[in-house]
């Protein structure tokens, strides 16, 4: 499970207050947002594989140009693929056997390979 952290500095110097009239307000100032992920084998990289747990409803894909389309069966729970490369906000370039796709974590899993 991930869960956001915020560290905020509860009170401001005064010269750093927020003044409307004659009400000075002290600004509280988030510093810093972190992911905190407590499983150590959900963690993702190039090259792992993955296992797709729910279909996503559009898919887009991982081209230089890029073409977004409803998924019409392409993608589907069980399809396995691989890890190509991340992107912002927690999307991976997924490669499948059908192609590359950008693909919300929500949707798949790494997968578990016995050796």
């Amino acid at each position: 499970m991930s869960l956001l952290s915020f560290t905020s500095i509860p009170k401001c110097p005064s010269s750093s207050r927020y003044s409307h009239g004659s009400t000075q307000l002290p600004l509280n100032l988030v510093t810093k947002c972190e992911l905190n992920t407590n499983s150590g084998s959900q963690k993702l990289e190039i090259g792992s594989p993955i296992i797709v747990i729910e279909s996503p409803k559009l898919l887009k894909t991982a081209a230089s140009v890029p073409c977004l389309r409803p998924n019409a069966g392409l993608v589907k729970p069980g399809d396995v693929g691989r890890i190509v490369s991340r992107k912002p906000m927690d999307v991976w370039a997924v490669r499948l056997s059908i192609g590359t796709y950008l693909i919300d974590r929500k949707y798949f899993k790494p997968l578990e390979l016995e050796e």
